[in-house]
């Protein structure tokens, strides 16, 4: 197929067509969610608790939680958890938490039986370090965001993530990733102020959300490796 990025180690693909599309070729998936899900999933796993992902917030997403035995993440501002990273910064270890999100948590639910990893720009060596352990046949997936028809709007935010975790990686690049490196290593001293100011930072800020914004754009500080097992996400072991 033309789009699979076949005959590649480390291959760069948006969205969930980018993970039904490189299914065949991909011994790993990395997905990268780095102003909500992502970066929500390492600050919750890192402090011992277990999300599970949740594509929409509907009515079947309270009946979910219920099932799992596991509290429910509210809309970013609302509750006591949220699509917020700032409100897990003081979850308690042993929390099970619903994290609907139309982004990352769509991802995480497109990619089956392939190993999956979680990455943000806080854990992006930890990352590739652990998918090196995995494969040399790694898929690294930036969510993007939506436009309100639904269709996928590509994200500078995540673009920046899925570079820096390529960054890391070794063997064989395709011209997607290694574009994504480039992008990342131009901008690198420069990553926080750029992401504030880009479509999707400046929408969290003007809301209030700064802090969220600030979190989300510190670059590994966190050893944190959340692996999607049995549809939650854990911290990897190890």
């Amino acid at each position: 197929m033309y789009f699979d990025q076949s005959g590649f180690d480390v291959r760069c693909e948006w969205g969930k067509q980018g993970v039904l599309q490189l299914a065949k070729t991909s011994d790993l998936y990395i997905l990268v969610d780095v102003l909500s899900f992502s970066t929500c999933v390492e600050i919750a796993t890192n402090r011992g608790a277990t999300v599970f992902p949740y594509q929409w917030r509907d009515e079947t997403v309270r009946d979910f939680a219920q099932a799992m035995n596991a509290e429910l993440a509210e809309k970013r501002g609302v509750g006591r958890y949220s699509l917020s990273p700032a409100s897990l910064l003081k979850i308690s270890c042993g929390t099970r938490l619903v994290l609907p999100s139309p982004n990352g948590a769509t991802l995480s639910l497109a990619t089956g039986n392939v190993p999956t990893l979680a990455e943000c720009l806080r854990n992006c060596r930890a990352v590739a370090l652990a998918a090196m352990r995995y494969s040399h046949s790694i898929t690294v997936v930036p969510a993007g965001e939506r436009w309100m028809d639904g269709s996928l709007r590509p994200a500078f935010e995540d673009l920046i993530g899925a570079g820096a975790i390529i960054a890391h990686l070794q063997g064989q690049l395709s011209p997607e990733a290694q574009a994504a490196v480039a992008i990342y290593q131009s901008v690198q001293s420069n990553v926080s102020d750029l992401i504030r100011n880009c479509s999707s930072g400046r929408e969290l800020i003007e809301k209030g959300f700064d802090r969220d914004v600030e979190l989300a754009t510190e670059i590994n500080i966190s050893n944190c490796v959340p692996k999607l097992l049995n549809n939650a996400y854990i911290r990897e072991s190890g």
